[in-house]
């Protein structure tokens, strides 16, 4: 018990550290510390230097260096391999299922295909269908309905009047990527100063603000009209889904989320009109 008492009070004896000049053997610089606060020092050092590394390993581009992990090229080729592996399944079946027919038909077997046919129309040819009156009456109320509606009409000319809405600029930049659907580039990438507020190009509400692997923060907004626009790479989302935003108020901080499709802190900025993607430089000057 003694020898333990006295490793405690080891522990907490008091230690000076003196620096003298050594010229004038003038004090300069002093310190106490006792043995605990020395370890409680160097541990703590040593947590702060395991989570500063996790979290530049975790939220920057360090990872990359990793042995084995991925990067953003390596991520595209393993999705486009995993596309080809599944479309080369799906032609091997067909070929063995083409082989498998052919080999009936030359022993005088009936073909899978056509058996799979004759059952299925002897399955539902003695099938009748018969009209209720609740059916009868719903089809009667909607035709009502229906007889002077003018939609088909307003939807047209809403259509042809889209380029007579104003469209507030989500960002002043350059623009370094254009509107090019035959690539699957659905928008416009556009450049700006580092942490630069994005605005809301219409009056709408926010339909989605999430975090994406491929795109970082995300963020769309339906407009009146079914128009929709979207808000890719930000570096923080400024409203929440289910949110009210006029046109011009801000709604994100320009950044340089997502892991593929970027090289650098720009907005890249979709309009979506009837569930189709249009070109935003039709409408909005950047």
């Amino acid at each position: 018990m003694a020898k333990k008492g006295s490793g405690l009070t080891n522990l907490t004896h008091r230690y000076r550290l003196t620096v003298f000049n050594d010229n004038t053997l003038q004090e300069v610089w002093k310190i106490r510390l006792t043995r605990l606060d020395i370890f409680t020092i160097v541990g703590s050092s040593v947590i702060l230097l395991v989570i500063l590394i996790t979290i530049l390993i975790s939220f920057t581009h360090l990872r990359e260096f990793i042995p084995g992990y991925p990067d953003g090229t390596q991520r595209v080729l393993i999705q486009n391999n995993a596309i080809m592996v599944d479309s080369l399944r799906s032609e091997l079946e067909k070929r063995d299922r083409y082989f498998e027919n052919m080999r009936r038909i030359i022993s005088g077997e009936a073909p899978d295909d056509f058996e799979n046919e004759q059952d299925a129309l002897a399955s539902y040819e003695n099938i009748t269908f018969t009209k209720s009156l609740e059916d009868s009456l719903l089809r009667h109320q909607i035709e009502q309905e229906e007889q002077y509606n003018l939609s088909v009409t307003d939807r047209t000319i809403k259509e042809s009047k889209i380029s007579d809405l104003f469209f507030f600029s989500p960002i002043k930049g350059m623009v370094t990527s254009q509107f090019n659907p035959l690539q699957n580039h659905f928008g416009t990438d556009v450049v700006g100063n580092q942490d630069a507020v994005i605005h809301a190009t219409l009056a709408g509400t926010v339909i989605m603000a999430s975090w994406t692997l491929d795109t970082g923060y995300v963020l769309q907004i339906q407009h009146e009209d079914n128009l929709v626009s979207v808000y890719r790479h930000n570096a923080k989302l400024l409203k929440e889904v289910g949110s009210h935003v006029r046109a011009g108020e801000s709604i994100a901080i320009l950044g340089n989320t997502g892991e593929l499709y970027t090289s650098g802190p720009h907005l890249h900025f979709e309009l979506w009109f009837n569930g189709k993607p249009i070109d935003p430089e039709k409408y909005v000057v950047f």
